[in-house]
């Protein structure tokens, strides 16, 4: 596919150990074809030691400022989940490229009515992680038969978050109504790669624990409460017939964050093998089989860490590419773990339609 030179205004491009600080900024700056147009942050001291640490072109202390500028094309939500809606909406509105962070909405509700409104036109979400070159290829060795018909799957897939220690800046994890928490999250980009080489999940079992309700903000010693889940294992059925157990599990530490996928076919096996302390979807992953198979794709970018990934979904904006996922996966993705949760809260299976197409 063709290449054209993407804009792309980032709101949430904080110093200040920003997620878009290590994972968007370094992709873009890696990418020919990507220029980081603008950057927009809540006051204007902190755009303006982004626009200068980053090389953006400009900076806004009002990202609603940025949306309408002609010189961006793409407009990047990084900022904590409530505060989607209303950048996303009017992202839209202004006719740019919307790539938002996922989850898209604090609900599913608010999920739906933000797909909606993006409806055909081209739209991103922060699901990352199926764009890993390795995933990509497991996908293929499957499609193609390489381990037969699959048959079981078993996955670990840890956090360093959702433990008993936080902070007092991470705490809004901690509440219901933010929309991000271990299932939102962790669980979320976890079960989205195993659709990604597995196909949709068809059915759901899950059992979720809160192991840590009351966690210390290592800054002030004082107690939060935790109003979700910080540990879930879900038993789950595939497209494809697969039987997958999967556990998801905070609180580990940053040294010891591990993801483990190992599938069982007719006719043998795959892994795939990583993890990072930002989670599967931010970093690169490893591919073992049974099966030969070709070497994965080399990065489009020469990356590390949580920009790998990200680095793929700027690289298909840019040229158009179908598979980079948008707001109808970033839907199907949150209706999944609203089931997932369903199973947990009520002890029983719930079934799952499947995307068209």
């Amino acid at each position: 596919m063709e290449s054209r030179q993407l804009r792309v205004g980032i709101i949430g491009a904080d110093t200040s150990a920003s997620w878009a600080q290590v994972s968007h900024i370094p992709a873009i700056q890696a990418l020919a074809g990507v220029t980081l147009a603008a950057v927009a942050t809540r006051r204007e001291q902190s755009a303006r030691q982004a626009a200068a640490a980053f090389g953006a072109g400009k900076w806004f202390a009002d990202p609603y400022a940025m949306m309408r500028d002609d010189a961006v094309d793409v407009v990047t939500v990084a900022v904590r989940v409530p505060a989607h809606h209303d950048l996303v909406l009017a992202a839209l509105d202004a006719g740019k490229i919307v790539y938002c962070e996922a989850p898209l909405g604090v609900s599913p509700a608010e999920t739906r009515k933000l797909a909606s409104a993006a409806g055909s036109r081209p739209s991103a979400i922060g699901l990352q992680g199926r764009l890993n070159p390795s995933v990509r290829r497991a996908a293929q060795v499957v499609a193609g038969g390489g381990i037969g018909r699959p048959l079981t799957a078993r996955v670990v897939s840890t956090s360093s978050a959702f433990g008993p220690v936080t902070a007092s800046p991470y705490e809004y994890f901690e509440r219901a109504a933010s929309g991000a928490n271990l299932l939102t999250v962790t669980a979320g980009h976890t079960l989205d790669i195993v659709e990604a080489v597995l196909g949709e999940i068809t059915e759901v079992d899950a059992r979720a624990e809160t192991l840590w309700p009351h966690p210390t903000l290592a800054d002030t010693g004082d107690k939060a409460t935790r109003e979700v889940p910080d540990h879930v294992d879900v038993l789950a059925r595939t497209a494809t017939g697969a039987v997958l157990t999967a556990g998801i599990l905070g609180g580990v530490a940053p040294g010891d964050a591990t993801f483990r996928f190992e599938l069982r076919g007719t006719d043998g096996w795959l892994t795939l093998t990583g993890g990072t302390l930002f989670g599967v979807q931010a970093g690169d992953l490893t591919l073992t089989s049974s099966a030969p198979f070709e070497a994965p794709d080399r990065p489009v970018a020469p990356v590390t860490g949580p920009a790998i990934n990200v680095a793929e979904m700027y690289a298909g904006l840019a040229t158009g590419s179908r598979a980079v996922p948008d707001f109808a996966l970033a839907r199907h993705n949150t209706e999944l773990m609203s089931a997932v949760a369903a199973a947990a809260a009520t002890g029983q299976r719930v079934h799952l339609p499947v995307l068209p197409g």
